[in-house]
């Protein structure tokens, strides 16, 4: 039988308080009680002045934005609307019924005024990061590397191409100079510097609306201008380290980077996964030169239809050449500025080869098999891919860093951007990662005391 209420107690007097209208295991709960938040004040405060009027307490400030980013409101405009009518949100912030609410500006003003250039929230992840270690509950011995690609707030359609010097990579010194010593060994005179100095350009897309975003291309329908958040994960899932960069800079120009940060800030891991876009020859490197094991994934070899596989000549380390399935042996003739020894056949032996047509397509029928200076380190990572722990760590990827990724799209509000410039994303970056640092610290512990 249908009923309708004919009360109405919207006018009904109680006698509360804000600690009775929130649930006792309340995420705020957990949040307030997780971390002693006045280690806020010492960071900030010689970012404010001695004079002039009372400004709005910093610890209220950086917890405004923990509701923005651990419940994934989309903006401060609206978590100040949040804040206003979620008694909540008001008891986590210490307000009253009746206690007015910072106007949404106050911290963009903050952020201009006092934190724009400082690390301050750089400071506030590691000091949360800090909390987590001395509670035992990270376990940075194994690492997970990925990055996400971040909608700018920027149309696609409008740009300006324009002509730019491409970026110097961080290994690029020692690769010119073991390059260099490898010519050397073999005979060849070194490249001068300026061969090396000689400035490479190429043509972007530049957004009119954020030109420190960069254009994206994943396939025909994927075409967007974008920041590419990189960052790094425990086994648990825990964030270590987060570097921001525009959405055109290849994910495995960061890898170095973002170790060295967690190697400064944290600790120095074991061992380090990552998908195909890191099994490089320059991050191999630099992986085994620390004495940490590179935890990578199986790559399809990159040949034309048709033709024979590079796997199929055999390298001979010895002698440093290859030798092709018919015997012929391809001797060392240079190594070019990239870093790469260049093998060549001898054509008139190829020319009446049975295996031509699958060998080559050159209209000399010259095979040229090109093999990074730091080859080696490629293949010894593919050796300790079929290792049984190493299997094991990289397994853990999609319960980690891929993991990590999908709850700060789906549930902090990362899948796009209000914000523009490197910097602001940095903040939004560290925040985001903070306040799901901060989330995982506060579900874990207050199971733990529920227990107890």
């Amino acid at each position: 039988m249908m009923s309708k209420n004919q009360i109405n107690e919207r006018d009904q007097i109680e006698m509360i308080t804000i600690e009775e209208l929130v649930p006792k295991d309340h995420l705020v709960r957990k949040l307030e009680s997780a971390i002693d938040y006045s280690f806020i004040y010492p960071l900030v405060e010689p970012l404010y002045s001695k004079l002039g009027r009372p400004s709005v307490d910093p610890v209220v400030l950086i917890k405004m934005t923990f509701v923005q980013y651990v419940f994934g409101i989309r903006s401060m405009r609206q978590t100040i609307k949040e804040i206003e009518t979620n008694m909540a949100y008001r008891w986590f912030l210490g307000f009253g019924f009746h206690s007015e609410v910072p106007h949404f500006s106050t911290f963009g003003k903050n952020y201009e005024r006092r934190f724009q250039d400082t690390d301050i929230f750089e400071q506030i992840f590691y000091r949360i990061l800090k909390e987590i270690a001395d509670k035992g509950l990270l376990s940075a011995d194994h690492i997970f590397i990925d990055s996400t690609h971040v909608k700018a707030s920027a149309n696609k359609r409008k740009f300006e191409k324009k002509m730019v010097r491409k970026e110097t990579r961080a290994y690029e010194a020692k690769l010119q100079e073991e390059l260099n010593q490898d010519r050397i060994d073999h005979g060849k005179k070194p490249f001068p510097p300026d061969k090396f100095e000689k400035e490479e350009i190429k043509e972007i897309k530049e957004s009119t609306t954020d030109p420190e975003s960069g254009y994206y291309v994943k396939d025909e329908r994927t075409k967007q201008f974008a920041y590419s958040f990189h960052a790094a994960a425990d086994r648990y899932g825990f964030i270590l380290g987060s570097i921001v960069t525009p959405g055109n800079v290849h994910d495995s120009h960061m890898l170095q980077p973002l170790v060295e940060k967690v190697i400064e800030k944290v600790k120095k891991p074991l061992a380090v996964a990552a998908d195909a876009a890191y099994k490089t020859p320059a991050i191999t490197k630099f992986l085994f030169e620390h004495d940490i094991q590179p935890a990578l994934p199986y790559t399809r070899p990159k040949t034309k239809d048709g033709f024979l596989s590079k796997h199929e000549y055999v390298y001979d380390e010895y002698y440093d050449c290859y030798l092709c399935p018919e015997g012929q042996v391809l001797k060392y003739t240079t190594t070019t500025k990239d870093g790469k020894r260049q093998y060549k056949s001898n054509p008139t032996q190829c020319v009446n080869c049975p295996l031509l047509t699958q060998c080559t397509s050159s209209k000399d029928h010259r095979k040229i098999i090109e093999r990074h200076i730091w080859a080696h380190h490629v293949e010894e990572a593919d050796h300790l891919r079929h290792q049984s722990d190493i299997k094991q760590i990289y397994a853990r990827r999609k319960e980690t860093i891929e993991r990590v990724f999908a709850d700060a799209k789906e549930k902090h509000g990362m899948r796009w951007t209000t914000l523009r410039g490197i910097k602001k994303l940095s903040m939004q970056a560290m925040l985001t990662f903070a306040a799901m640092n901060l989330k995982k610290l506060a579900n874990w512990t207050w199971q733990a005391s529920e227990m107890a």
